[in-house]
């Protein structure tokens, strides 16, 4: 019932934002509906009360909920009407842009005087913050008040009458936008929607010219399996229908087999990264191809399995010999070419193929067991090794990429073990984000974007987990990890670090611990000198890769997803300085290329929940800023875009006169309350069609747009990407 009045009255408190104005029979079905609704769960008074009209509204602050339940209960009954909230949303469906903004100030005229006083500003000022999830000193909150205060009466008459604040919000064009809307249109439920008749994504032209790698690649892979089936029915057509089709998805297990074991091959997909295999097949969708034939070989195998299950169950019953358990469980029927194990090995196979799948389900990585999905999935050495017993002909295809991945395990191990690693650094950030300072070693080479597996013995002697490195190249001593608190391992990194040192030190290495006391110089509780061994394994590259080699580069990180990011924006910055300064002498300008270097403009946009999140990356882009300070804004190369979801968006009503104050307080102290940057940070979600409409205004050339966050996200961007025509590339690992 709860969620059903929310939708109800959600039309008084927030606008969505969907433009235009629907009819008036539409306007006559919006409102029918609202009255069932309401009839439905109003009760015998067929009234709501103040307490029911909070808990609908779903606010953090009551402030709100009060003040629009007041509104809406015009005769001062302590309890809203149907026809009482017919009345009100009648006027905000069918009122005039006046009738909507007297609404407004009467939300932020308590006391009823006909004016706002100081006090009432801070008030809805303070609920507005509030509501937002935004924490800023009381000081802050003075100068807000003041900022708006002072712009809005004109007359400097102490208080601010209607049209004062009418006239303010004339200052901003995009508030008076949102008042316009049909308030139908900020609510519509979800059989009154307008249905309109799309395209379906996958069928249009964007889709296929954008996926023309993917998708060339997936054709052939399909086509291939499909002539390997056939051939393999065809030369054992003897052993009948399920036999027959038995055989044929072997076969295909063979090439599945083999292809994943290639898309395992990391240091060879970095390596191809740089050359123009890049242009012609999908290397940087590799997790994604290699998801795809783990299905496939989980579909295969199944069948596979099934196939021969029906035809040992036709034979024990045609020849009598064996029963259908012998032929399962037993070497008797002397099936195989090694002793007669293909049934026994076939059944372990497909037991450890079905573990690993449904081990690697995002359910499983994404709520905090990623141990289970490691630990399951090395149990890839038991596969190989049984399919090699299990089939006869699967080490023809085993060998050459075996080999080479053999040859990648034995380098990461070499690599991981040289240089003697150290994390010298730790720095505990908000949101459970542990920062690694790790000592880099001389050899130790990678690019922008680029991720490592780490493995750090105090906390897990034989687990590795990879991360993307957020330092950059040409910080030659140093080498960065954000790794935010998500599962078991990254929880215990962070609790380990965050005890009293003292805690830290188990008794047994007490007296080691004792003599590296010089090296271990705790600062603060949030930030220590250590010296702790670990091991990295890397680096491995990613599509950020091609950032520098593309023409105007959209970098969008949502929470953490920042951190390739931080990497490409801090070699940003030494590259910038490369070309201001082409006789520095430094051992990064040496390493840069010129012709690497096709960027003409960059946008960076930042997601993030809550205000703390900011503080991560705060310093790197104060630092991109003030490089920057000289430039004129149309005339910038990196542009900055900040967002955050907590925050009542511009759409909001309640969030009208806290935007107006930040915006009126930015341009003020020529910096934003929330981070202390000069990019004023965004309340809300981002627009993608208006972004995307605007970088592609720019016509700053060919349009790249590389994305690290939710998957969920991930598919909006995408989408509005193909109907750009800009290309897409997700940062996944």
């Amino acid at each position: 019932m709860k969620s059903v009045v929310w939708v109800i009255l959600r039309a008084a408190q927030q606008a969505q934002g969907c433009q235009g104005d629907m009819s008036l029979e539409e306007d006559s079905r919006w409102l029918e509906w609202v009255t069932k609704q309401f009839e439905s769960i109003a009760g015998d008074d067929k009234e709501i009360d103040l307490d029911e009209f909070k808990t609908a509204l779903k606010v953090k602050e009551s402030f709100f909920a009060e003040r629009f339940f007041a509104l809406f209960d015009s005769d001062g009954s302590s309890s809203i009407s149907l026809d009482e909230l017919l009345e009100a949303l009648d006027l905000l469906i069918h009122g005039s842009e006046t009738d909507k903004l007297r609404f407004l100030f009467q939300v932020y005229d308590v006391d009823g005087s006909g004016s706002i006083d100081p006090d009432e500003l801070r008030t809805v000022l303070k609920s507005c913050l509030r509501e937002s999830a935004i924490s800023l000193p009381e000081e802050k909150l003075d100068d807000l008040t003041l900022a708006l205060f002072e712009s809005a009466d004109k007359d400097n008459s102490g208080t601010i009458t209607f049209e004062e604040l009418k006239a303010e919000l004339e200052n901003f064009p995009e508030v008076m936008e949102n008042l316009t809307i049909s308030a139908a249109n900020w609510l519509k439920p979800p059989d009154l929607e307008q249905k309109k008749c799309k395209t379906p994504r996958y069928l249009t032209r964007a889709y296929w010219h954008n996926n023309s790698r993917k998708l060339l690649f997936l054709c052939l892979y399909a086509l291939l399996n499909v002539l390997l089936f056939i051939i393999a029915m065809l030369k054992n057509a003897h052993g009948g229908p399920w036999f027959m089709v038995a055989k044929g998805c072997g076969q295909c297990l063979n090439l599945n087999c083999f292809v994943l074991q290639v898309l395992m091959l990391r240091r060879c997909l970095t390596w191809l990264r740089a050359t123009w295999v890049l242009r012609v097949l999908p290397l940087d969708q590799n997790i994604l191809l290699h998801q795809i034939v783990g299905y496939a070989i989980l579909i295969f195998s199944i069948v596979h399995t099934g196939s021969h299950v029906i035809n040992f169950a036709r034979m024990s019953q045609t020849d009598g010999m064996y029963q259908l358990w012998e032929y399962l469980f037993t070497i008797r029927p002397g099936i195989g070419w090694i002793n007669g194990t293909a049934s026994i090995t076939g059944v372990v196979l497909q037991v450890l193929i079905c573990l690993m799948v449904v081990c690697s389900s995002t359910f499983v990585r994404r709520s905090g067991h990623f141990e289970v999905f490691y630990w399951s999935h090395l149990s890839y050495i038991w596969v190989w090794a049984l399919l090699i017993v299990h089939c006869a002909n699967f080490w023809k295809w085993f060998v050459v990429p075996g080999v080479v991945f053999l040859i990648e395990k034995l380098v990461g191990i070499a690599v991981s073990r040289m240089g003697g690693l150290y994390i010298v650094e730790v720095n505990l950030l908000p949101s459970k984000v542990t920062h690694l300072v790790i000592k880099r070693p001389p050899f130790f080479h990678f690019k922008p974007g680029d991720y490592v597996y780490i493995n750090i013995p105090v906390i897990a002697k034989y687990e590795w987990h990879p991360f993307t490195i957020s330092s950059a190249p040409e910080q030659q001593n140093m080498l960065w990890l954000h790794i935010r608190s998500m599962g078991q391992w990254t929880t215990r990194l962070y609790e380990y670090f965050r005890q009293p040192e003292s805690q830290t030190i188990s008794n047994k290495r007490l007296s080691t611990s004792l003599r590296n006391r010089r090296h271990e110089t705790k600062l603060s509780e949030s930030h220590r000198y250590c010296n702790i061994k670990c091991y990295v394994d890397g680096p491995f590259g990613t599509p950020t890769r091609q950032i520098f080699a593309s023409e105007h580069a959209v970098l969008i990180g949502a929470g953490i997803g920042i951190t390739p990011f931080a990497s490409i924006l801090q070699s940003i910055i030494y590259r910038m300085r490369k070309q201001n300064y082409p006789n520095c002498n430094y051992s990064w300008c040496e390493t840069i290329k010129d012709n690497e270097m096709k960027l003409r403009k960059v946008d960076f946009i930042w997601i993030n929940r809550d205000q703390k999140s900011f503080e991560w990356f705060v310093s790197l882009l104060t630092k991109l800023e003030m490089d920057q300070a000289d430039e004129e804004p149309e005339g910038r190369f990196l542009e900055m875009h900040m967002y955050m979801t907590s925050a009542l968006s511009k759409n909001d009503m309640k969030a009208i006169g806290l935007q107006m104050a930040l915006d009126l307080l930015a341009k003020k102290e020529k910096r934003d309350s929330i981070t202390g940057l000069r990019t004023r940070t965004q309340p809300g979600r981002p627009d993608w069609a208006k972004v995307f409409q605007k970088v592609s205004e720019e016509k700053k050339g060919k349009v790249h747009v590389f994305y690290c966050g939710s998957p969920a996200l991930a598919k909006v961007i995408k989408a509005q990407c193909e109907q750009f025509g800009f290309n897409f590339y997700k940062e996944h690992f």
